[in-house]
């Protein structure tokens, strides 16, 4: 707990005062670019990774970055509508990461006694399903989480179009789709690129939006 009073601390008196501009702006509203939907894992900072301020993100996070299929009683669809709806953001990224305990876990549910997370994770039943019958060849507990990681940010994608807020912007040509994988251990960020079928670095071409879901390769 003292670590993060210090942090307020230092905030108030360092970051606050060199910035108080911009927190006066953003009182009167936010305009954010893009949704960014990852995974609840601390070792991801979204703001950091992309190097934007408060106000430029609205941030989505859950065990998995899970987007369930539309329900419009879910915390999910709330933030996703509200996003296209009344933010009118133009851009929705899905970001999974290297060394996710949510696809570890969807993989080898057996070893954890964790119901509410086993019933979480059928929102990735068919990235399961794609891990199970697509990669027998990969035999390697930690390969197949990889491709679990990557197969899942298409899957995912997938469920946001039947979203009713996301058919009609996408229909309308608003709005654009971007699955990434981001490998925190070197830094490096991954988008897939439906012209190749696969995750290019991002620090080597510019991301194209995904348009509809193909095989992913591991990265």
């Amino acid at each position: 707990m003292q670590r993060l009073v210090d942090g307020i601390h230092e905030f108030q008196q360092e970051y606050f005062p060199r910035n108080r501009r911009l927190f006066e702006d953003l009182a009167a509203g936010q305009e954010p670019t893009a949704l960014f939907i990852t995974c609840s894992d601390s070792r991801i900072n979204p703001s950091l990774l992309t190097q934007t301020e408060p106000g430029e993100l609205f941030i989505l996070r859950n065990v998995g970055n899970l987007v369930p299929p539309y329900n419009p009683g879910g915390g999910e669809a709330a933030t996703i509508e509200f996003a296209v709806t009344e933010l009118k953001v133009k851009e929705i990224i899905v970001c999974g990461h290297s060394h996710c305990g949510a696809m570890a876990t969807l993989l080898q549910p057996e070893k954890r006694n964790r119901p509410a997370i086993n019933a979480w994770l059928q929102n990735a039943e068919c990235t399961k399903r794609i891990i199970e019958e697509n990669y027998t060849h990969i035999t390697d507990p930690q390969a197949r989480i990889d491709a679990a990681v990557s197969e899942n940010v298409l899957v995912q994608l997938e469920h946001l179009r039947t979203h009713p807020c996301m058919a009609a912007a996408l229909t309308r040509k608003e709005l654009a789709l971007y699955g990434w994988v981001y490998k925190f251990e070197t830094g490096e960020v991954f988008s897939y690129d439906p012209e190749t079928s696969q995750f290019e670095p991002v620090s080597e071409s510019t991301p194209r939006p995904v348009r509809r879901r193909s095989t992913a390769p591991m990265i």
